[in-house]
């Protein structure tokens, strides 16, 4: 494809990304999908250019003054030869006017964006979090984490290794391995043998903390696609069991495959709760998804305050859920991939005011028994990961034993 082709996909992707109705991920795959005849090079410049700019659409659509994808791709390329770019051939977009020149020369090259402009936030989620080092921490790539499915983690890299990747240890758990660039697995024989699989260090963390153990009664009860419930199984050396819960069945389908691929059939499938006898009710709760904004810039515009309230008033009712069917001396453990308080802290203490036979385990403890090293954290009631703190996801988790 020409550079002209190229940037008019990107065009194309941006405009239905910036119509905050559909995950930007979603998008660019299905666009890539209907087009087969782009190259693996193309793909790869186009793929970068669209996730590159939503990562600074605030400041280019506060430049621009609007959502118009033509100016904010003309601010973003102000500094390229735009005849190379557009009206360059038939694929192109059409070629830059006098008027769009003229524009772009008077755009003040000094401007000073506003604090929620610069940090890349959407202002009240700005006002909401308060922290501009962590939102700008957000706004930055990740890394890739996974975690070792079997074996020794030292020769599971080794063989990775062979295999081209090259990958390291993660800085905190003893499970996960890294790498600083998204790294393809479609061909990797240790993720097809199911001998690594991939999670946030964070998750990691959070199941460790999880301390499940085979001859306890445990429920995932927000269990998704069962990457947690398989890191647990993992933990528990595949014995025991875990029963499964999720609101949406049809995200718990793609548990039996990734199950089968990484060996375990150990688990149950429970669409409802007519028992209260669970030692561990571990809850994943649906949350903002804020803490995983690195992975997915476009969602803080998809967010919205009555989304939020919404989610908050869920995540109250599934700890109460939590409360009825666990026994006493059992632990509920609370998680969110969220970085903000109402979701997090503040659901905590409101349970805990509810609840007087509630009580929070003391997670530096935790930590030293189950991982080990410094404990990271300003609290010991709670974790909150971050990019700042842990080099993670925006994660939240409490441990509350039922006393």
């Amino acid at each position: 494809m020409q550079l002209g082709a190229r940037y008019r996909a990107v065009f194309e992707i941006l405009q239905e990304v910036f119509k905050d109705k559909n995950p930007a991920d979603n998008i660019v795959a299905s666009y890539l999908r209907e087009r087969k005849y782009i190259g693996s090079k193309d793909r790869r410049f186009i793929v970068e250019k669209v996730w590159d700019v939503i990562r600074h659409r605030r400041r280019l659509s506060f430049e621009a003054g609007d959502l118009d994808v033509r100016k904010m791709l003309l601010i973003y390329l102000k500094d390229e030869d735009l005849d190379l770019i557009f009206g360059a051939d038939a694929y192109a977009l059409p070629e830059v006017s006098k008027e769009e020149r003229l524009w772009l020369k008077a755009l003040d090259d000094s401007i000073v964006y506003p604090a929620d402009v610069e940090v890349e936030c959407p202002k009240w989620l700005f006002d909401k979090v308060n922290d501009l080092a962590l939102l700008k921490s957000l706004n930055s790539s990740a890394r890739a984490d996974m975690r070792i499915n079997s074996g020794d983690r030292e020769k599971t890299l080794a063989k990775l290794q062979k295999e081209g990747l090259f990958l390291r240890k993660t800085p905190y758990s003893l499970i996960g391995i890294c790498a600083d660039e998204r790294v393809n697995l479609n061909n990797c024989v240790a993720y097809q043998n199911g001998e690594i699989d991939v999670q946030d260090e964070s998750s990691q963390l959070a199941a460790i903390l999880c301390n499940p153990q085979s001859n306890l009664k445990i429920i995932d009860y927000c269990a998704g696609a069962g990457g947690k419930t398989f890191t647990l199984l993992y933990l528990m050396h595949g014995k025991g069991k875990i029963f499964v819960h999720d609101a949406y069945q049809s995200r718990l389908s793609a548990m039996k495959e990734r199950g089968l691929r990484l060996g375990y059939s150990n688990y149950e499938i429970v669409s409802e709760l007519d028992n209260q006898d669970y030692d561990l009710f571990v809850v994943d709760a649906p949350c903002s998804g804020t803490g995983t904004w690195r992975r997915a810039p476009d969602a803080k515009f998809r967010l919205t305050p009555e989304t939020l309230d919404n989610l908050v008033k869920t995540q109250a009712d599934i700890l109460e859920t939590a409360y009825e069917h666990t026994v006493k001396g059992g632990r509920i453990v609370y998680m969110t991939c969220s970085i903000l308080a109402d979701e997090n802290q503040n659901q905590i203490q409101a349970f805990l005011k509810r609840h007087e036979d509630i009580k929070p385990v003391d997670l530096s403890a935790l930590w030293q028994e189950k991982i080990g090293g410094r404990y990271p954290f300003a609290s010991v009631q709670y974790a909150q990961f971050s990019p700042l703190v842990t080099q993670t996801d925006g994660f939240f988790i409490c441990v509350l034993q039922k006393i």
